[in-house]
């Protein structure tokens, strides 16, 4: 039996060790600067492998090593983001930065002096990563901005991000949830693309997809074979700690050990941040790794709060793209594509062509009237683009080059997939299809009910959804619910395993968040933002079917073609039916709750919380303040309006208490919003 004053001293050892070669793998992979050789770091990894071997009680899941080793997985399980890992609005110019920059100045006022943080804007896999107490706990990927992939196992194998944040010993941090960016460096690529072709394996077209599939391996081990990289930019969310700008919280990331975005500087003003973008987009191709803009900030978190956000992005921060490379190739078709909405919308087909990190054979033509805007014929050599490096366009065709062969792009008459004659309204670019069961509409409609912002069905995606259409199993989205386990195994190329998963999937979908289930009827005009509106401002779904036009156009955000559109699709009978046969089915829809408190006592009010709550969650404590109109902040300063104080505050308490805001209790809180 161990001496337990012995089992102690291995147990000091071992966190010794631990410290050590976690320190160690900081300076080698993040600060390229290692202070041992390779033999004296694997000396620290045997000893420490050895006496975990020999007191198993005492390994910590996020030991060295306990990095590569897991079990593959069957799915990535899905993690909530305390706060929502935001897109960026985008500009392309510096005329557009200085629009950009007007805009905070009216928001802020003309005296306000405004400094900026700036990052280069790496092009891979954006993660959130969760501390707590300063030990890693999980990782996920982006996803939908609140909800991503489960991803710990696989980065835990990547070696520069440190399982335990080197902290001060007296600094306590409950929680920390910090945002990167998975990359490849470019010559890593160049090798792994190298390595797959000598094996016969498929090759990635760039560095952002060969992060994506090497971070998304069902198989750590897998991930653990291919050199990533990760940098960090953002901490999203943080408990018991503040910062007055975002630089210092760059400084932070660093301080802390973990590999913070290269070349950020701080920036005194708009002509600091032109120049930052011209000297960044000049040394571009002298970098390592792939990136497509920079990313401006508003420095201050004051200023940051006062700003605040927008449903898809801050309003304190910009991405300042990059213009897109150009090219030219052949038109050599046109192909009619009908959404779920019916719009009739031209696809170009292209002679194939690189571009941007990708071979391109289709692009967009947006619609006729922008056909015709252009002047473009099919046999026309055009020049072409990818949008933002992402989404292929056609800009032009190049007039002087034709030989009289080409011809002129004539759209149809009638729809391309079903034959229904097509119908095109005045105030509309599109013609549209307006049978309801047409194939195209109904599949896209099913493939935009399963998505991830909607019922979020995992395993039920496009070749799915076309072949349980093709089967005749399903003819709505409401047939989703009435699918067999037994039905879908005897489908080709399914099986059990599949069957089963995608039944799961189908049940846990069934209870789905109000806003959510607005998105999934595909009303058209309406997105997810729109969506989180109407879910905002109408108590049921019976109200919102019943909304009047005057009561939807009262409602910020929605205009009047919106406001009729919502009207028509509850004016149609097969729509109301199949929201009817959903509840039948067993679909529950979680309403928003709506208190009215001394007519909205929360509205414009900020909250920040600080210390434990013993009867909610910070998350569902943030939600009810939203609810009611209020707003919440992560900092204490003269525009907080409360402060609500739980168990083992933190400096929050301490700052609200010099600044003279309203402290509450946890009770007092609850009373306050009526709970």
């Amino acid at each position: 039996m161990v001496n337990k004053n012995d089992y102690e001293e291995v147990r000091k050892e071992i966190r010794r060790l631990i410290t050590e070669i976690e320190r160690h793998n900081y300076l080698y992979y993040v600060k390229n600067e290692p202070e041992i050789s390779d033999a004296e770091f694997d000396i620290l990894y045997d000893r420490l492998n050895k006496l975990e071997s020999k007191y198993p009680l005492l390994v910590d899941t996020n030991s060295p090593t306990q990095r590569i080793g897991a079990e593959p997985v069957t799915e990535f399980e899905t993690i909530h983001f305390a706060k929502p890992l935001l897109s960026l609005d985008k500009v392309q110019s510096y005329e557009d930065f200085l629009g950009f920059f007007n805009k905070l100045k009216r928001i802020l006022g003309e005296g306000i002096s405004i400094n900026y943080t700036a990052t280069p804007k790496l092009d891979g896999l954006s993660i959130g990563i969760r501390y707590e107490n300063g030990r890693f706990v999980w990782a996920a990927t982006r996803g939908d901005g609140y909800t991503g992939e489960n991803v710990s196992l696989n980065v835990k194998t990547i070696k520069s991000i440190p399982m335990f944040l080197n902290l001060d010993e007296k600094q306590k941090i409950p929680v920390l949830e910090i945002r990167g960016e998975v990359i490849y460096h470019r010559d890593d690529f160049v090798k792994l693309n190298a390595k797959l072709e000598s094996m016969g394996e498929k090759t990635f077209v760039n560095p952002r997809n060969a992060a994506s599939g090497s971070l998304r391996q069902l198989d750590p081990k897998i991930t653990a074979s291919r050199p990533l990289k990760v940098y960090f930019y953002d901490i999203t969310h943080v408990e018991d700690l503040e910062f007055t700008s975002h630089w210092e919280m760059l400084k932070f990331i660093e301080k802390v050990g973990l590999p913070l975005v290269p070349n950020a500087e701080f920036l005194e003003n708009t002509i600091d941040v032109k120049n930052y973008f011209e000297n960044t987009r000049t040394k571009r191709a002298q970098l390592p790794f792939e990136i497509d803009g920079v990313v401006i900030k508003v420095d201050s978190t004051e200023l940051q709060t006062r700003l605040g956000e927008v449903s898809h992005h801050p309003r304190w921060a910009i991405a300042w793209k990059f213009q897109s490379e150009e090219v030219m190739t052949v038109l050599k078709d046109v192909f009619w594509n009908v959404s779920r909405t019916g719009a009739v919308t031209p696809v170009a087909i292209l002679e194939p062509v690189f571009i941007s990190g990708a071979t391109i054979s289709r692009a967009t033509l947006h619609n006729e009237d922008e056909i015709e805007r252009i002047g473009i014929k099919i046999g026309d050599k055009v020049i072409i683009t990818r949008a933002g490096d992402v989404i292929p366009e056609v800009i032009k065709p190049i007039v002087n080059l034709r030989d009289g062969s080409e011809i002129k792009i004539v759209p149809p008459e009638r729809c391309p997939v079903c034959n229904s004659k097509l119908s095109k309204s005045p105030d509309d670019v599109f013609r549209r299809c307006s049978n309801k069961k047409c194939p195209a509409i109904v599949t896209d409609s099913i493939k935009h009910f399963a998505s991830k912002r909607a019922f979020n069905i995992e395993g039920l995606g496009e070749k799915q959804v076309e072949i349980l259409l093709n089967e005749n199993v399903i003819e709505n989205v409401s047939d989703i619910f009435t699918l067999k386990s037994d039905k879908l195994s005897s489908l080709n190329r399914w099986g059990d395993k599949l069957a089963q998963k995608i039944i799961h999937n189908v049940e846990k979908s069934k209870h789905i968040h109000f806003s959510r289930f607005i998105y999934a009827l595909g009303i058209f005009g309406v997105g997810d933002h729109l969506s989180d509106i109407l879910a905002d401002n109408f108590n049921s779904i019976k109200l919102l079917m019943n909304a009047s036009f005057d009561e939807l156009v009262n409602i910020k955000e929605i205009g009047p073609t919106t406001a009729q559109s919502i009207i028509n699709f509850f004016n149609n009978e097969s729509n109301m039916e199949i929201i009817e046969r959903l509840i039948k089915l067993g679909v529950t829809i979680e309403y928003p709750e709506k208190r009215i408190i001394e007519e909205s006592k929360l509205k414009n009010q900020t909250f920040v919380f600080t210390g434990g709550l013993s009867s909610l969650s910070r998350e569902e404590a943030f939600n009810i303040v939203k609810s009611l109109g209020g707003q919440v902040s992560t900092s204490v300063s003269k525009n907080t309006n409360f402060v609500v104080v739980g168990e083992n505050p933190g400096s929050k308490y301490e700052k609200a208490k010099k600044l003279g805001i309203t402290i509450l209790t946890e009770e007092e809180f609850l009373k306050l919003i009526g709970k």
